[in-house]
């Protein structure tokens, strides 16, 4: 029989999903020599091949393939089973690690742990700056319990096997401008179509909200978005509107309140809106974790104006999503 260790196994699952031993150093903290050796007391325990020559690096033999794949269902397993251990204790304690992108760290995640550590001391919070893209894999594989990320109308998030996802907040997109911009002044909305020699500034390539806006520029306006500016830092994006007469698509929870020097107008041709979205792993959560989605959900509620109701459609379809996903679940015992 062969004695399998969890710990090794993590390694294992680390790389059938970042394809590198350096991607896997990086990810757990180690140096690549330390996940070699892991991964070579591995391959001693279960005594067969894991991994092959493939270039300069390695890869999965059909071995390593199949064992990374019981290694899923084993981790996932032994995770299932610390949360059912939690929960019968009654204890809200440990650790719990959730990532979000900018605004959702700043208004959600900061403001959530701040709730807990007061509510339920015994829970170590840990909180990162993540664009959904980044966190994925560690979502995945147990690095980060919970996720903020964001998506966009026509540009829906991938929905891999294993998560879970439920929208938290709903916001119209606005145009910011400088506020001596032409188009500023009428306090109307502003076409899309009218920014076509504007010098544009988005998120980095490769996220949700630099493909909106290129999506945006092509589908409304009918042109390619000069976009000379790439940041993941909202505040980075609002200082070149401000100073360098850039224009950009931004949503209101990372504006602020009251700023001269900036311009925040509708849309003209479409209503776009942001969907803030949580991601959890689609499994029996812990008590730390079931305590930090309650403090995030009611603050995500906080975050509607008071007064607005969304509209019948909307309210049904969100509420159901929340009594499946936010709402905390009783303990699930695996057969």
């Amino acid at each position: 029989m062969v004695a399998l260790d969890l710990r090794r196994l993590r390694f294992l699952r680390e790389f059938e999903e970042r394809g590198t031993l350096a991607a896997v150093a990086a990810a757990l903290g180690y140096s690549p020599s330390a996940v070699s050796q892991q991964l070579a007391l591995l391959e001693r325990e279960v005594g067969t091949r894991l991994f092959e020559k493939a270039g300069r690096g390695v890869r999965l033999t059909d071995a390593g393939q199949l064992l990374a794949r019981h290694a899923r269902v084993l981790l996932s397993a032994a995770e299932a089973a610390e949360a059912d251990l939690a929960a019968l204790s009654g204890a809200v304690r440990g650790t719990v690690r959730a990532g979000g992108l900018q605004s959702a760290a700043r208004r959600l995640l900061v403001p959530a742990v701040a709730r807990l550590t007061v509510e339920h001391p015994q829970v170590r919070a840990e909180i990162s700056e993540l664009e959904l893209e980044q966190a994925l894999p560690g979502l995945r594989l147990g690095a980060v319990d919970l996720m903020i990320g964001d998506e966009y109308d026509g540009h829906p998030r991938p929905r891999p096997a294993g998560l879970r996802f439920a929208v938290l907040h709903e916001e119209p997109l606005k145009v910011v401008l400088p506020a001596t911009h032409p188009l500023a002044r009428t306090g109307g909305p502003v076409p899309i179509a009218m920014l076509r020699s504007d010098v544009w500034a988005a998120s980095d390539e490769g996220t949700g909200h630099h493909a909106m806006v290129v999506g945006t520029c092509r589908s409304l306006g009918g042109y390619e978005p000069d976009l000379r500016h790439r940041s993941s830092d909202a505040d980075v994006q609002l200082e070149l509107v401000r100073v360098a007469a850039a224009v950009a698509l931004m949503p209101p929870l990372t504006l602020p309140a009251d700023d001269p020097a900036l311009a925040v107008r509708d849309v003209a041709e479409a209503t776009l809106r942001r969907r803030l979205v949580v991601v959890t792993r689609d499994s029996p959560p812990a008590p730390a974790l079931t305590a930090l989605l309650a403090a995030v959900t009611d603050q995500a509620r906080q975050l509607e104006p008071s007064g607005s109701e969304p509209t019948p459609g909307r309210r049904s379809r969100r509420s159901a999503e929340e009594g499946r996903v936010l709402a905390p679940q009783p303990p699930q015992v695996l057969p």
